[in-house]
């Protein structure tokens, strides 16, 4: 009985003692939450006097209405398909023809084939979805090599080797340099000059003329930005594992060494799952970092290319339009949610034990 009047006791303690950081995190993060979800129902116009009106999910529908229609094929007088002279494929009828206008213009996204047939995949603000498929494919290149290299480096960097602290400390300053200056190395780094000393390897090696323009090119705009991205940020994950590889036991691989285990197997038997939670972690920390990229995207692309997060600035900035900018960061945030419970899902829920 007094074992329970003194839980209970506690538990009131415990809640008083709660009561100030619930408070805290309900001004800082719950109300401005709360304050973009109704933003973002309204045609709210930054930095503007002109009344506000509730629009419903207008921004929403505008943001993701998405279409796909076929085209039809193109044939001449004779009535034979028309051929492209360039690319040597069929022309098809112009897309701004079939695809709705009312109540938003409908925009080309991109074409594809399947069955022979050809479709047009169009959305009223293709920037948008653009924005969405390129942050996602960002992050799942950047964070997937990010996390190999950083196990790799983490795994070196806990064996007893001489200069090991000089090199750790080495290892952390792709990390430190901050982003505006890391980018605008690499930018000149992949200049389309010989300047550019991504050029004179490729051209010393043939895969290049010397003068390829990598950040211009759209088949290579993603693929070099993902580059500088692992290059500044592997060092940040490496930190992480190496930090739960050293909570291991040396004499846990001891004793898998003297049975006989070889290098692979104990890596996969020992040092993957006692560094699981670890693992979530890191791979949780940076997700959320690389979907909501701007800066990387900003300094290299500027409105070339957007991120989800630089389109949302540019919508504010530039077209003043704070409630469909606020519409786009609700779905950021919906986005990287989706993301969080998928990690968990998958891992079993972090601190989970087995």
């Amino acid at each position: 009985m007094q074992n329970h009047i003194l839980q209970k006791k506690e538990q009131k303690l415990a809640i008083l003692l709660l009561f100030p950081s619930f408070l805290i995190l309900l001004l800082v993060a719950v109300y401005p939450l709360f304050t973009v979800f109704q933003t973002s129902i309204t045609n709210k116009t930054f930095a503007s006097s002109s009344q506000i009106s509730y629009i419903g999910l207008d921004n929403y529908t505008k943001l993701l209405a998405l279409k796909i229609v076929e085209l039809d094929p193109v044939f001449d007088e004779e009535g034979n398909p028309e051929i492209n002279e360039l690319t040597g494929k069929r022309v098809y009828e112009n897309p701004t023809k079939v695809l709705p206008r009312k109540p938003n213009r409908y925009k080309e996204i991109s074409q594809f084939d399947i069955f022979g047939h050809h479709f047009v995949f169009a959305g009223t603000d293709p920037d948008f979805i653009l924005s969405v498929k390129d942050t996602v494919f960002f992050t799942l290149l950047s964070v997937f090599f990010e996390t190999i290299f950083g196990m790799a480096i983490a795994l070196i960097m806990v064996q007893n080797f001489p200069g090991r602290g000089g090199l750790r400390v080495a290892m952390l300053v792709p990390w430190a340099i901050p982003t505006a200056v890391s980018s605008r190395m690499w930018e000149w780094m992949f200049a389309s000059t010989r300047v550019g000393i991504i050029n004179v390897i490729g051209q010393f090696l043939r895969w290049t003329n010397g003068q390829f323009s990598f950040l211009t090119t759209p088949s290579t705009q993603l693929l070099s930005i993902i580059v500088i991205d692992i290059w500044k940020t592997t060092p940040f994950m490496a930190l992480l594992l190496m930090a739960g590889l050293q909570t291991i036991p040396p004499s846990i691989y001891e004793a898998a060494e003297i049975d006989g285990c070889s290098a692979f197997h104990r890596f996969w038997k020992i040092t993957l799952p006692l560094v699981k939670n670890t693992l979530v972690v890191a791979l949780i920390f940076r997700t959320l970092d690389s979907l909501r990229v701007f800066d990387l995207f900003q300094i290299v692309f500027g409105q070339k290319r957007y991120s989800m997060s630089s389109f949302s600035y540019y919508q504010l900035i530039n077209n003043k339009a704070m409630g469909y900018s606020s519409a786009s960061s609700v779905l950021i945030f919906i986005i990287i949610l989706l993301f969080i419970v998928l990690y968990s899902r998958i891992s079993g829920g972090i601190g989970d034990e087995k």
